[in-house]
């Protein structure tokens, strides 16, 4: 019975562990809207402090990187572990950011909020 017990626990460590796999890879999900020359993004990182989220902009290409200690305990027997420990997203804008602009980001309750000023290109067109 020990046995089966065994077999158990380390399939279901081994379904979590793929499954924590997976979300690392798409997660994290992302809100984006216009507001007025801002492009808003809203993306959802909960689990991670503050300090080990790390911005960057290159272009059109925001990458949002996170990484957060995992304490592997002996004593804490962990039977299904989903929860990513790494964020690697890489997202394209859909507009072009400002050269010299100053971006700005908040991370509050696990969501962080990042505020870019965008080049508007073309011109409105008024409908009577």
């Amino acid at each position: 019975m020990e046995l089966v017990k065994s077999m158990v626990k380390e399939m279901m460590k081994e379904i979590g562990n793929k499954s924590r796999e997976f979300y690392e890879f798409v997660l994290p999900p992302i809100d984006m809207h216009l507001d007025d020359e801002k492009l808003i993004l809203i993306v959802d990182v909960p689990g991670f402090e503050k300090k080990d989220i790390k911005l960057s902009l290159n272009g059109k290409i925001l990458s949002i990187k996170a990484c957060k200690e995992v304490h592997d305990e002996k004593n804490h027997n962990i039977i299904y572990n989903q929860r990513p420990n790494i964020i690697d997203k890489k997202i394209r804008l859909p507009m072009e950011p400002k050269e010299e602009s100053v971006i700005s980001a908040k991370y509050d309750q696990g969501i962080l909020t990042i505020s870019i000023p965008i080049q508007k290109h073309g011109k409105d067109i008024k409908v009577d």
